[in-house]
């Protein structure tokens, strides 16, 4: 009778030690899931916020490479550019202190323009110097947004997707509002997402009232505005966009082609 009893005990031992490890490994297994959808989600969510990162910030179309560092941006808000200017930006000494104005002509129409040397130096040496050069003339306007608060064009594009020279990058960020709002006829500076360096070619010109939150880099540079013809940009706007695009945001529904942009 007492060999039974501990055979019998050992053997309740033994079932309770194989239940024991039967509902740790169900745990273990149910822990995985949620670990794997908390995963899941926080990958959708970052992917996301890249995607609309991608359609809010002005920037020259971005390469696989600039989406990939946006992305990274997201995850490392803290991570700071490589602050450096490619070898022929112009110094802002040739625009301190000094005011250009100017013609920047619209598939025929002209708006008056005023550069700000003194509020952002190394912008206006930019924008003046590639003027001067003809840089501009031809170039397209190649993004529209038409939201209710979010309004502007961006040009200085020379192909009509909007990409720009990646080897042609500037700054650091100059003039950038610090509430985030670009009132009616501000021309600011399209960078790359969260790089103060990410400057290049292009510029947009915001015909009503906007905000444009910053990201992790900041704002958007504020070069100048319209002083006489912002209509030519409302009219363009009002004429909507290319069928395909997004409801508030991708090309003019007739092509926009900078004629000409002179400064003095």
């Amino acid at each position: 009778m007492a060999t039974r009893s501990r055979d019998d005990r050992e053997a309740k031992r033994r079932i309770r030690q194989m239940e024991a490890k039967r509902a740790l490994r169900q745990e273990q297994g149910k822990r995985r899931k949620r670990d794997n959808t908390i995963a899941i989600s926080a990958g959708a969510a970052a992917v996301v916020l890249a995607v609309v990162l991608q359609m809010t910030v002005f920037s020259s179309n971005p390469t696989e490479a600039e989406f990939a560092a946006a992305e990274a941006g997201l995850s490392s808000p803290s991570a700071s550019p490589s602050a450096s200017n490619s070898a022929d930006i112009p110094s802002p000494d040739t625009a301190a202190g000094k005011t250009f104005t100017g013609d920047l002509a619209l598939n025929g129409g002209a708006l008056g323009i005023e550069l700000n040397g003194t509020a952002a130096p190394q912008a206006a040496a930019v924008l003046k110097s590639l003027a001067d050069a003809g840089y501009y003339n031809g170039a397209t306007c190649h993004r529209l947004t038409t939201a209710d608060t979010f309004g502007l064009l961006q040009c200085g594009a020379k192909t009509a997707d909007g990409s720009d020279d990646a080897n042609y990058r500037w700054g650091p960020l100059e003039n950038t509002p610090t509430d985030n709002k670009y009132p009616a006829g501000t021309i600011a500076v399209a960078r790359t997402g969260n790089n103060a360096y990410g400057n290049g070619h292009q510029f947009f010109i915001v015909y009503k009232d906007t905000t444009i939150p910053a990201d992790t880099a900041g704002g958007y540079t504020v070069v100048g505005k319209v002083t006489s013809g912002l209509d030519v940009v409302t009219k363009i706007a009002a004429a909507g966009l290319k069928a395909g695009a997004n409801n508030t945001d991708g090309a003019p529904v007739a092509p926009v082609t900078i004629d000409s942009f002179s400064l003095k």
